[in-house]
């Protein structure tokens, strides 16, 4: 598996709203994720900065990638747009994190 650590942001007084959709996270898309290789996938807020951090494992860099292709994933970045911050495309502006530790 490939470790996978990003960031996004929120926009303010988006937090609860942010989680209530995550805790209902379309089946669709819980299944998109899976076909695309993602497992153990984790999102944790900062409350003080609105900065989200996400984790993720994946098989496959390729594959993964592919994902942000879908239907379903374009759908999902539609309908996150209006909470946090997002490129032109809708798609969450998202930078990914170098890792400096990991233990098992």
């Amino acid at each position: 598996m490939i470790r996978k650590g990003f960031k996004m942001k929120l926009y303010p007084g988006m937090e609860k709203e942010y989680e209530k959709r995550h805790n209902e996270l379309w089946p669709e898309m819980q299944q998109m994720i899976h076909e695309h290789g993602g497992h153990n996938y984790s999102i944790y807020l900062d409350p003080e900065t609105l900065v989200l951090y996400g984790y993720i494992e994946i098989e496959d860099e390729e594959l993964w990638a592919k994902s942000a292709d879908t239907e379903i994933n374009r759908k999902w970045w539609d309908f996150m747009a209006d909470i946090m911050e997002t490129n032109p495309d809708n798609s969450p502006v998202a930078v990914d994190l170098h890792p400096v530790f990991h233990l098992d």
